[in-house]
């Protein structure tokens, strides 16, 4: 008997190894195929600059994220620009939209920032040594697409202070290998417990031969979701410091 769960156990190892192998393919085919994981790994920086259609306006964003963590979006809007998760690599900060002053984030919506900060260019990039685990949960159809369903465990996430689980589930195209769409639980806030869903599509080639979607959009799974188009992706921006300082004494 003990013979026999001992091959059991083996057989299940085996199995576990042979999937996990699986997925590791499939990554590699997304980096081979989206520029090389080599330029993938030198990005030191993009600012993506984009626009949304909110009531038939064309909102102009922009989205810059460093390697050192620090990360902002800046919308313009009438004739003003509103800063939204402005993160220096200590504060997290965004404008106040009905009073347009800026306000720092409280200590857990800025620490769960920071762990999500060091993800970039893509938390797939040595994710083992990120602490993060892979599986491929097998084969999908979504919205007529056959796709590989892999899920991501991450470090965890803290919610009322408590240590919670942080998952991603990510479709890739099982033709193309590009992930087209991502899913995850809503931990707290009006949509606590909704199905956060984000759709990535129009890849096209940025100037250092990298593959990005263009066209990217983000709402609660099944229901409606708020389409951002994709003018340009600077690669390697430089960016001054103080654009991500806290305006103190406004």
């Amino acid at each position: 008997m003990k013979h026999k769960l001992l091959m059991i156990a083996a057989g299940l190892l085996v199995s576990a190894a042979a999937m996990a192998q699986t997925a590791d393919e499939i990554l590699a085919k997304y980096f081979e195929n989206t520029g090389g994981l080599a330029k993938w790994k030198a990005l030191k920086g993009m600012k993506v600059s984009a626009k949304v259609n909110q009531g038939g306006m064309e909102i102009p964003l922009e989205i810059v994220t460093l390697n050192d963590g620090k990360q902002m979006t800046a919308i313009s809007f009438q004739g003003k620009v509103i800063k939204q998760n402005v993160f220096d690599g200590k504060d997290l900060w965004s404008h106040n939209f009905m009073t347009m002053k800026a306000e720092k984030s409280d200590a857990e919506t800025t620490e769960n920032f920071k762990r999500e900060a060091v993800d970039f260019p893509d938390p797939f990039i040595d994710y083992k040594e990120r602490g993060y685990k892979v599986e491929l949960l097998g084969k999908e159809t979504v919205e007529g697409t056959e796709t590989f369903k892999i899920k991501l465990t991450k470090k965890p996430m803290k919610v009322d202070g408590v240590e919670t689980e942080n998952i991603v589930f990510y479709y890739f195209d099982a033709t193309d290998f590009v992930p087209i769409i991502t899913e995850t639980e809503i931990k707290s806030g009006p949509g606590k417990g909704q199905i956060a869903q984000t759709k990535f599509s129009d890849y096209q080639e940025t100037s250092n031969g990298l593959i990005m979607a263009f066209t990217i959009a983000q709402g609660a799974k099944g229901g409606p979701s708020q389409p951002a188009t994709v003018t340009s992706i600077q690669i390697d921006p430089t960016v001054d410091a103080k654009e991500f300082a806290f305006p103190e004494g406004q």
